[in-house]
């Protein structure tokens, strides 16, 4: 069983704007004729759900021992302490308290985040910003399975 899994699915409204692009750009192939707008809006709808989909499937997952973040696996070992964030918070970390050396795993349309520090002296990275819409959650998790 897993502790903490979650995917950072994007929001309702981006479905619907990714059809509304489509139309969009099949009104570009509307003095071509039907057959070449139907395609068009076929097509680009097509490629605007991939990029949506695309863009929603990334995950976070507390899961043997590791926290797999998008790419990233992480031994739980080789992490510090965990601190939730709040919106505010939030947006100052990943803003103007950013360091550069830091992996972050952003979406914008998550308002709350997850901040874990690297204890391990070989990794470069000195912390893991985590979009979460649960992070207390993700913290009690990765508490979890350093305990256990």
């Amino acid at each position: 069983m897993q502790p903490y899994d979650e995917r950072l699915t994007v929001p309702r409204s981006w479905w619907f704007l990714a059809v509304v692009g489509g139309i969009g750009c099949a009104l570009v192939a509307l003095p071509f004729g039907t057959l070449p707008l139907l395609g068009v809006f076929v097509g680009a709808t097509a490629l605007f759900l991939a990029l949506v989909s695309s863009y929603g499937s990334a995950r976070i997952r507390v899961v043997a021992g590791s926290l797999v973040a998008g790419d990233a696996k992480i031994p739980v070992a080789a992490l510090g302490e965990a601190v939730a964030l709040d919106p505010e918070e939030a947006r100052a970390w990943r803003s103007y308290k950013a360091d550069m050396r830091a992996f972050m795993l952003l979406r914008s349309y998550v308002p709350t985040a997850l901040k874990v520090e690297v204890t391990d002296p070989d990794d470069p990275t000195p912390y893991l910003y985590l979009s979460t819409r649960s992070p207390e959650r993700l913290a009690a998790a990765l508490r979890t399975v350093r305990t256990s």
